[in-house]
């Protein structure tokens, strides 16, 4: 009797059936993943631009920049950050430099954006539960409308 090589229908029904069940549990472990490698690139980006801001403070108050007597001591935009203010401590017009590039919003949506336009800005005379931009940039948030695995609102980080 000649036997016949191959597999039979069941057998790649059930095959079949069994990707399709491992495959379906794998998809959302991978939009978790992207989504807390996201979270952890909006913390890293967040830290970086108040560390800077807070950087430029420092400057201000130290006397190295230049401000007017009744401003806050802020940056005036985020663009100072990364583009250079001029030293006045240094005769050279040397340039104080707080980031080497601004970072931009990871959960932002149009890529087209510049890194600027995608947060969110504070001003310091704004009020810390409905911040709003201003003649200086005080602090920066997220304009994402989700909310993390932590359960915050990505706004609120």
């Amino acid at each position: 009797m000649r036997r016949l090589h191959g597999f039979s229908l069941i057998e790649l029904v059930v095959t079949l059936a069994i990707l399709a069940l491992l495959a379906s549990a794998a998809v959302p472990f991978g939009q978790l993943v992207q989504q807390r490698q996201k979270e952890t690139q909006l913390r890293d980006a967040l830290r970086q631009i108040r560390t800077a801001l807070d950087a430029y403070r420092q400057s201000v108050k130290e006397g190295r920049i230049e401000a007017p007597a009744d401003a806050s001591g802020y940056p005036p935009d985020l663009d100072a950050l990364w583009r250079g203010v001029t030293d006045r401590t240094r005769p050279d017009a040397h340039k104080l430099y707080f980031l080497r590039r601004l970072p931009r919003d990871p959960l932002f949506p149009d890529g087209g954006v510049a890194a600027a336009g995608t947060w969110g800005l504070r001003s310091y005379a704004s009020p810390p539960d409905a911040p709003a931009p201003g003649k200086d940039v005080f602090d920066v948030y997220s304009l994402s409308p989700g909310t993390g695995l932590n359960g915050v609102p990505y706004r609120e980080w």
